[in-house]
């Protein structure tokens, strides 16, 4: 297989995977939808596989094209980045670059994030603050900033990156020595594990995020992290309310269980602040992209 004659075609599939139409990819690009077509057929049989499934509306990814597209959509934007600081002829970024992120981002989206801008920008020397509390950009002499919930009335600018939601978990021994927990009528009755921004009423919601309940609950323990929430989960003190993608895998591998399944806590919206006016230097928009990147695959 030829990687050098895979690049244009890897860029040609991302475009018409965001644009979900070989016309609106075609558009952009500059080419005919034809030529986009062949294109694609190329690569697949390259690949030897199904990437793009075609319908009178548009395309849809194969699974296999979902994984691609993972993998090619950094190719993608580290070439728009290359040929942008070709273009503005920038001094290549160096020194110290330090973010602000809440806790429980770290392992799954921050690293990888940060590991990526490093190997892209030799020159950088990244500084983590993990908090969950508001730290102004300025008098905390951040780069940026990753903050959820409300945002205080600020001259900052906020990029939105997603949204977290939140779901109960307990682990099959706690189950099984109290009960199933299948509705929140149960739940006060049951050991509560809260993090620091959970109060005595639960703000619920259905899986729609829609017809909003509210229920008091009597806090067992308390907790200012949710990894600590989690390991307190984990050996079977009682239940929490956790960020799903924190425990995707566990769930998948059945270590915890969710319970109460119709309803789930509040989405939280992230957003990414920077300082800065104009254009952000080539640093900063890389590790938004990057942040996102990351961010979106855990959540999906």
């Amino acid at each position: 297989m030829n990687t050098v004659k895979m690049a244009p075609l890897l860029l040609i599939f991302v475009e018409v995977a965001h644009k979900r139409s070989f016309t609106l990819a075609a558009k952009k690009l500059g080419l005919s939808k034809s030529a986009i077509s062949q294109q694609i057929t190329k690569l697949e049989s390259e690949i030897g596989q199904q990437l793009l499934i075609r319908n009178t509306r548009g395309v849809i990814l194969t699974a296999v094209g979902e994984k691609l597209l993972a993998r090619s959509e950094l190719l993608s934007e580290q070439i728009d980045l290359t040929v942008l600081e070709l273009d503005n002829a920038k001094s290549y970024p160096s020194g110290l670059f330090k973010v602000s992120v809440p806790p429980f981002f770290e392992k799954d989206i921050v690293v990888p994030a940060l590991r990526q801008l490093c190997i892209e920008f030799p020159k950088l020397n990244p500084q983590l603050l993990v908090t969950g509390r508001w730290q102004d950009l300025i008098e905390n002499k951040l780069d940026a900033a990753i903050f959820g919930g409300n945002i205080k009335d600020c001259d900052y600018r906020a990029l939105s990156i997603g949204k977290v939601s939140e779901i109960f978990c307990a682990s099959p021994r706690y189950i099984k020595q109290h009960g199933n927990i299948n509705n929140i009528e149960k739940l006060p009755n049951h050991k509560f594990i809260a993090t620091e921004w959970q109060h005595d009423t639960l703000h619920l919601f259905d899986n729609n995020h829609a017809n909003e309940a509210l229920i008091d609950v009597k806090h067992y323990a308390k907790t200012n992290t949710p990894t600590t929430a989690l390991e307190m989960v984990l050996n079977d003190m009682g239940v929490a309310l956790l960020p799903e993608f924190l425990v995707h895998s566990l769930l998948a591998e059945e270590q915890i269980k969710r319970v109460i399944p119709s309803v789930r806590g509040k989405a939280w919206h992230f957003y990414f602040l920077h300082h800065y006016k104009g254009e952000k230097p080539l640093h900063v928009t890389r590790f938004y992209q990057l942040f996102k990147h990351y961010f979106t695959k855990v959540n999906n």
